[in-house]
């Protein structure tokens, strides 16, 4: 894959992963239990917090990613040193391995 398809195919996913980072409900400071009148906003509040560490974990990615794009080793997987196919790439933009591996 050519470095400057790379390039924008992680700055797409860094602005996706970002733009649903921002869209998270804020934590609240309330007491809320559950089974308190309410507590539906605990449910959430705990949602949110699950997928913004799913959110992290997947900015992390990118930035792995693009710290492999400036060595120079971006599309080469990980543990084998083979190639990720394109296609892979363009679906999986982050993929440090190729499938099965």
């Amino acid at each position: 894959m050519e470095p400057e398809r790379a390039r924008q195919l992680l700055q797409q996913e860094r602005e996706r992963i970002e733009a649903l980072l921002a869209d998270l409900t804020p934590q609240s400071e309330g007491e809320d239990e559950p089974g308190d009148e309410g507590s539906e906003t605990l449910y959430q509040e705990e949602f949110d917090a699950t997928r913004a560490e799913d959110l992290q974990d997947q900015l992390a990615a990118v930035e792995r990613a693009e710290a492999r794009l400036a060595a120079g080793t971006y599309g080469l997987s990980i543990e084998s040193g083979e190639p990720i196919p394109d296609e892979r790439l363009e679906r999986v933009p982050t993929a440090e391995r190729n499938v099965g591996e």
